[in-house]
């Protein structure tokens, strides 16, 4: 014998159930007749365990409260079966608010796949809405004012102390140096120094540096004097001429 096979539909929960019961058999959601819906749903429950599907707990608490409706129902005073029925109708009719709203946003969605149109540019509004305090305001344009000066270029009276110093050649002071020597034989070496500018001093100092590195020069222990080195100067000569660019 052929086994039977059944081919259920698989709802989301109680409610939804109920819903497809009671339009599947006409029934007036507002004049509910528990009686009758019980009967469908507990042999969709049937169905259920024949087909060896696993049913979730809110399925049974559901039927258990179908059951407890007719139960009450069928008593004299059967006002709580009233207040039981309302409250059933109120969850199908809200449950059934929210698929029509679910299928209403589905169906949007889909159409925002379906059909699409090059992005449009909004105007950018550039108006500021905020209130700040005076100070505040203040200090904003100060600090403003302060980077711009700090972005713009140096003044011309900057460079000014750069610019107008002369620059003293190293040559010209290795002659002065050897033609210093030639004359007095040995020199303190703070009289080479005693000059009020910087960029003579400086050029004297290299000057003294390559003279002592070529060895024609040297300097006693203490550093005080400056003297020819006469054992690899030989004699005494008189330093040839250059242009001295002091």
């Amino acid at each position: 014998m052929e086994q039977l096979q059944f081919k259920l539909d698989v709802f989301e929960g109680p409610l939804e159930l109920l819903l497809h019961l009671i339009s599947k058999h006409k029934l007036d959601i507002y004049d509910i007749e528990i009686s009758s819906l019980l009967a469908q749903y507990l042999d969709y429950i049937n169905q259920m365990k024949a087909a060896d599907l696993e049913i979730a707990s809110e399925f049974l608490t559901m039927a258990a409260r179908l059951v407890y409706m007719k139960t009450v129902s069928l008593l004299p005073r059967h006002e709580e079966a009233e207040e039981l029925k309302r409250e059933l109708q109120g969850q199908l009719l809200e449950y059934r608010l929210c698929q029509e709203m679910a299928q209403r946003l589905r169906e949007q969605g889909i159409g925002g796949l379906l059909f699409i149109r090059p992005p449009m540019k909004l105007p950018a509004d550039k108006s500021y809405r905020l209130s700040h305090p005076p100070k505040a305001l203040l200090d904003a344009y100060l600090a403003a004012v302060g980077k711009a000066r700090r972005r713009l270029p140096p003044p011309r009276t900057a460079f000014s102390g750069i610019v107008a110093r002369r620059m003293v050649p190293v040559e010209s002071r290795i002659v002065f140096v050897l033609k210093k020597l030639y004359e007095a034989g040995e020199v303190s070496y703070d009289e080479f120094f005693a000059v009020p500018d910087r960029s003579e001093m400086v050029a004297t100092f290299l000057a003294m540096l390559e003279l002592i590195k070529s060895r024609r020069i040297r300097i006693s222990e203490d550093g005080s004097r400056v003297c020819f080195n006469r054992e690899l100067s030989g004699p005494l000569e008189p330093p040839e001429p250059v242009t001295d660019y002091d």
